[in-house]
């Protein structure tokens, strides 16, 4: 445990150092000392950032392939920036409609859920572990487990809406959000103390609950809101 904080710790200061550098940057550039082009250089930095911190925070082989993936796209739209090597958007935007037909087969094969008529995915389960991921478009997921014990949810440039109304903790369980260009709606139960330990990068953490007088079960949540949104609430 104290290995992994070390390695968050040290990830965050990179990404810190990473945005000081950018701000510098963009002041040099209103200064007239240089000439950035945001339009090339803006994007991809946020994507390299958001990988950073999502693989510090993984907590599963597919967060991680995740975070590699943002890093990949936005190192390769910087040094298309940079004027490395150029890409066009007709054969970048086929493979990400690839991409996404791959990632909806794999998902379909291991868990069973129902794609409603606005694309949304809605699973109902009991499991005591979540894992979602919604990537340009909604997920939602209602547990009902005696023992829930946390996970990981990611939204990018999407939502996820968890229902936890119905579940039971036996007393303290770990949620690791990651919401980028995104929004996730978690709904706990009157009973459970929520305490939000989350980082918002131009974004924010919202928490609505109430404050229950026996505070034995506690719901901690963690993560990131680059661009994007976290709300916990009753």
């Amino acid at each position: 445990m104290k290995c992994a904080r070390q390695h968050s710790t040290a990830v965050q200061m990179v990404v810190g150092f990473a945005v000081i550098l950018m701000g510098f940057a963009f002041l040099l550039d209103n200064l007239g000392w240089i000439d950035i082009d945001y339009k090339f250089q803006f994007w991809p930095m946020i994507l390299l950032i958001a990988g950073l911190l999502k693989i510090s925070q993984a907590r599963s082989d597919r967060s991680t392939l995740v975070g590699a993936g943002l890093l990949l796209v936005g190192g390769i739209f910087m040094l298309q920036g940079f004027g490395w090597f150029y890409i066009s958007w007709h054969v970048v935007a086929p493979v990400l409609i690839i991409a996404a037909g791959l990632a909806v087969v794999f998902k379909s094969s291991r868990k069973p859920g129902a794609v409603g008529a606005d694309g949304v995915i809605t699973e109902d389960g009991s499991g005591d572990w979540v894992n979602a991921t919604a990537i340009l478009g909604g997920y939602k997921r209602r547990i009902t487990s005696p023992g829930f014990r946390g996970g990981e949810i990611s939204a990018m440039f999407g939502g996820c809406d968890l229902d936890l109304r119905e579940a039971d903790l036996a007393s303290e369980a770990v949620l690791t959000t990651f919401a980028l260009c995104g929004g996730i709606t978690v709904k706990v139960p009157v009973d459970w103390t929520v305490e939000m330990d989350g980082t918002p990068i131009l974004g924010g953490f919202d928490e609505k609950t109430a404050m229950p007088k026996d505070r034995s079960k506690r719901l901690i949540v963690r993560g990131y809101a680059i661009m994007g949104g976290v709300e916990i609430r009753n």
